[in-house]
């Protein structure tokens, strides 16, 4: 099979983020890591080359110079190939799904596709569903559980109310994973150490005749949260906490 997996590079989750210029958040000393969804893809992908004699996984990334690293990651646990369109512009959903569906192409045709549901710095979960838009596949995202088997991927989606969704899709596909899917693995030592020689191939959007990298949406903004004050704790019986409440309510918030 021929499996591709998309993974984005983000700041770590425990990452303390400031914000320069009113435009970007501030990059100096920032670890950056795989998005934890694009994890359950990558170990979605991994899984299934193993369980099918012959598969390949390319994982491609869209994004500047230190993306590099996610490959890196991607082929240090068990990855076979790497791609990256290297570009500094600032992409929308649709522009990165056009330069991830072009270097898809640019490798042969594609068995199956996975990703995250969603990157963890804009949380926008709409790339699986564009990409499959671009590639005119069939496509489901927050997946829980899958099962590829005799062309078709057989997968379950949580749906509201705790229900799941079961839904039947016939390869090519593009699957968006989520956390329940399985466990990631942690990269070997032997695995970092192999996948510092790998070459990986490299493209700008260009290179890749993406048409048009004009974004349909517009990035106004960007900054902190206000900081709020702290809470109070009122003391004493339930009935005089409630009055005291009631008058906090009333006199200093004026919400009553």
């Amino acid at each position: 099979m021929n499996i591709f997996v998309c993974i984005k590079q983000v700041p770590d989750t425990e990452a303390s983020l400031s914000v320069e210029g009113g435009r970007k958040v501030r990059e100096s000393g920032l670890k950056w890591v795989i998005s934890p969804y694009d994890e359950y893809a990558l170990e979605a992908a991994i899984q299934l080359k193993e369980k099918t004699a012959g598969s390949t996984v390319t994982a491609i990334t869209v994004g500047p110079a230190r993306a590099d690293g996610v490959l890196r990651t991607a082929l240090a646990m068990g990855a076979t190939a790497a791609v990256h369109v290297e570009t500094d512009s600032e992409l929308d959903h649709h522009a990165i799904a056009a330069c991830l569906a072009a270097a898809v192409r640019s490798c042969g045709e594609p068995d199956i596709i996975l990703a995250g549901k969603q990157a963890i710095d804009v949380d926008a979960g709409v790339l699986p569903l564009f990409l499959a838009q671009v590639m005119d596949l069939p496509a489901a995202s927050g997946v829980i559980a899958m099962e590829v088997t005799d062309g078709l991927a057989k997968v379950e989606r949580e749906i509201e109310g705790g229900a799941r969704e079961r839904i039947e899709m016939a390869l090519p596909c593009v699957i968006g994973a989520t956390k329940g899917l399985n466990t990631p693995r942690y990269p070997s030592l032997m695995g970092i150490m192999k996948a510092k020689k790998v070459e990986v191939k490299k493209f700008t959007p260009a290179e890749l005749n993406v048409e048009s990298l004009e974004p349909a949406l517009l990035l106004e903004s960007l900054s902190v949260p206000e900081e709020k004050a702290p809470g109070r704790v009122i003391e004493g019986e339930p009935a005089d906490a409630v009055r005291e409440l009631v008058r906090l309510l009333r006199d200093e918030a004026k919400v009553l």
